[in-house]
């Protein structure tokens, strides 16, 4: 089942490991419209549903200095406007809601790769060395502050943690960069889950691998792909037959606007390989604005 904008395993992001110099920060805005079919456990008789969705993020980005390595703190918080409908036992519905999702709070360090420096520092570096690869780790935890109905199954937010760990690494040489990520979600009980049940999950795991290619005049382009697998739920007890299976693909542009600013353009496709899921299409424009 899903049961909600945040209850999509994986996502695709390129570039999540690129280093940042110390001393400044990031804020960006974002805008997603998601569209298309989803896929719900057969128990529960939906059939010919549909999912539309737009979605407004905010965003912080700050590296951090460990010692000598460099971290990096990510805060994401988003807002949704989503529409289900479908036919339930043969009955035609729909479904809105309208506010915030959970919102994710990311820390990441660099174990190998280009230490903690300042913005001229790590722009020599770069220059000097062309060819270079960084391994990290993160952990990512999702926070049950989103809109939650304990009477209602499709909900904004999950009313649950969920704690992401991850393990990536990239690898330069000259304009090309290759990235794979590999991530755990564990999943926390939802102790008011619909009708005052309670609903567990099982854990997921994902891969996502990118290959990032960059431009003159600052400019960058990326193809991805991940796929997910796992994530079965039980409720009361009772295990249900929803475990899911994920491809995704995705394509991305950015570019910097000026000293500052930078955009970024994504289209990404999410194709369900098991019985339950959801092919869906997403369009994302993301501003950010860089503070020193």
């Amino acid at each position: 089942m899903i049961m909600g904008v945040g209850a999509v395993a994986q996502d695709i992001e390129p570039r999540r490991w690129t280093s940042m110099p110390l001393g400044v920060k990031v804020i960006g805005v974002g805008y997603a419209h998601t569209t298309g079919k989803i896929f719900f456990d057969p128990a529960l008789q939906v059939k010919d549903a549909t999912f539309n969705s737009n979605s407004f993020v905010l965003q912080y980005l700050q590296p951090i200095k460990i010692g000598k390595k460099q971290a990096r703190l990510d805060v994401l918080v988003p807002f949704s406007i989503a529409h289900w409908e479908g036919s339930v036992g043969g009955v035609q519905t729909s479904v809105n809601r309208n506010g915030f999702a959970d919102p994710r709070v990311r820390f990441s360090i660099n174990f190998i790769g280009i230490n903690a420096m300042g913005p001229k520092a790590m722009k020599e570096f770069i220059l000097a060395h062309p060819k270079r690869t960084s391994f990290g780790a993160s952990l990512a935890v999702t926070l049950p502050l989103g809109q939650y109905f304990d009477e209602k199954v499709l909900n904004l937010g999950q009313n649950r943690f969920v704690f992401r760990p991850q393990v990536g690494m990239v690898h330069h040489w000259g304009k090309w960069a290759y990235e794979l990520t590999g991530s755990v979600f564990l999943y926390t009980k939802n102790n008011r889950f619909s009708n005052g049940g309670n609903r567990e999950q099982n854990a997921t795991f994902a891969v996502q691998t990118h290959l990032v290619r960059r431009f003159k005049y600052k400019m960058w382009a990326s193809l991805s792909a991940g796929y997910g697998l796992g994530g079965q739920s039980i409720v009361n007890s009772q295990a249900k037959d929803d475990e899911r299976g994920d491809f995704l693909g995705a394509a991305s542009f950015g570019m910097v606007l000026n000293k500052r600013q930078s955009l970024k353009l994504s289209y990404l496709r999410t194709q369900a390989i098991k019985n339950v899921g959801g092919d869906l299409n997403s369009f994302v424009l993301g501003w950010s604005v860089l503070i020193q």
